[in-house]
């Protein structure tokens, strides 16, 4: 393939590594400027390629876009926009090949989850029919950690060493103050089918009576009662109950407990309220004295304790997508193969585009507790190696140095413009 530009975005809910996949992207694509001009980036992700509004990332220093390894949220700006089929939206994929082909961009990296990989694909097959081939390489992230034929997401390992973190010091608070204060305290954290980061919080606990006492996974049916009685015996046992609540819950009917009854940007049911449902039904149902919190925004931006290993392995893909394109693959994903040695090993795998894209991975039955409440020693061996090492930021007057990109503009080449 001759010498090309190329083009990246961020997409979906920002992590605290995303930036580092940016990071392996950019740096990578300097290393093969045989192959590689220059990378433009999406302002606002894919919406940035659709309205023609491109960041030249060659205006940046190397010592910018190497500060980007320890710079959480999405530095070019993320978008929660989703491409319809091309039967229904035909105009936004051509819209998409317009401007590449305006701006010579032969490369297009898109860093996020399952519905990116969609759109990845779509521009793929696109692009062909409209004879102007773009490589297309999805660069895995996520939270979630719902993606498959990768062993974990980037973006999952950090989120799960906060939550596993933040539930172990709440736990020490409520265990210090139950006697006269509070005596149930419920931790609401994301995961709308598929329960990982609520089950990350089995992490923190070592021991018998440790918390977590209760974790409520999306793919464990919510059972009112069975809850209840759960969290009276805990508390008369140990004094005080510490519940850890994935936002999906659902009951047996597939309602979720946190139905807020409004649809987001990708037909998803926006979720929320949870944690003071379930606080409300404690308190009516068994009088205890309760305090609730919301992990929210906090779990995905915490990159002041984020895991080295999801790091390393968020920049590692990053420059695994690049070092796909050059060697001429397309429509694929770089994904975690992980070692079969007892010590931790990882290495850099393959998937097809066509068998990631809309496919969510879900906890299996084995990693939770038979009676539902709780992760088994197969899931912990699974989780706890993605939180493992401290990827400290550096400091600068008490608080993390961050990285701020000039976010220099791209002149346009089209007279049109489009709507999104």
């Amino acid at each position: 393939m001759a010498r090309k530009n190329a083009f990246y975005a961020q997409s979906g809910g920002v992590t605290a590594v995303i930036n580092a996949s940016a990071c392996g992207v950019i740096e990578t694509a300097r290393e093969h400027r045989k192959h590689i001009g220059k990378v433009y980036a999406g302002r606002n992700g894919i919406i940035g390629a659709l309205r023609e509004d491109l960041i030249d990332t060659s205006k940046e220093s190397k010592a910018a876009i190497r500060g980007l390894l320890s710079t959480p949220a999405g530095a070019f700006g993320s978008c929660r926009h989703k491409l319809k089929s091309l039967a229904e939206n035909r105009a936004e994929y051509e819209r998409l090949i317009e401007v590449f082909r305006a701006h010579d961009i032969g490369y297009f990296f898109y860093n996020g989850g399952g519905d990116s990989a969609d759109t990845c694909l779509k521009v793929s097959q696109l692009s062909e029919s409209m004879g102007y081939p773009i490589q297309a390489i999805h660069v895995p992230k996520t939270i979630d950690n719902d993606l498959p034929l990768t062993d974990n997401c980037p973006g999952f390992g950090s989120v799960a060493k906060y939550i596993a973190i933040s539930t172990r010091e709440a736990a020490l608070d409520v265990a210090s103050m139950c006697e006269t204060s509070t005596k149930v305290f419920i931790l609401e954290v994301m995961g709308r089918h598929a329960g990982w980061i609520a089950a990350a919080a089995g992490l923190a606990a070592e021991e018998e009576g440790d918390a977590p006492h209760i974790i409520l996974f999306p793919e464990i049916a919510f059972n009112r009662e069975k809850f209840l009685a759960r969290v009276k015996r805990t508390v008369k046992k140990h004094g005080y109950c510490v519940i850890v609540a994935s936002e999906g819950a659902q009951y047996k009917d597939g309602t979720f407990l946190a139905d807020s009854g409004v649809v987001d940007a990708f037909g998803h049911k926006q979720l929320g309220g949870l944690a003071p449902s379930l606080a409300q039904m404690i308190k009516s149902e068994l009088g205890y004295k309760y305090h609730w919190a919301v992990a929210d925004y906090l779990q995905r931006s915490a990159r002041h304790i984020a895991s080295q290993t999801d790091l390393d392995q968020a920049y590692a893909l990053g420059r695994a997508a690049v070092e796909f394109a050059v060697a001429g693959k397309n429509a694929v994903m770089p994904a975690i193969v992980r070692g079969k040695g007892k010590r931790y090993s990882w290495s850099i795998g393959e998937a097809p585009l066509s068998q990631v894209a809309n496919v969510e991975k879900k906890m299996p039955r084995s990693y939770i507790s038979r009676d539902g409440f709780a992760i088994t020693e197969a899931a912990r061996d699974y989780l706890a190696p993605l939180i493992a090492g401290e990827a400290y930021p550096e400091y600068k007057n008490g608080l993390p140095r961050y990285t701020r990109l000039k976010l220099v503009g791209v002149p346009k080449k089209l007279r049109s413009t489009f709507k999104v």
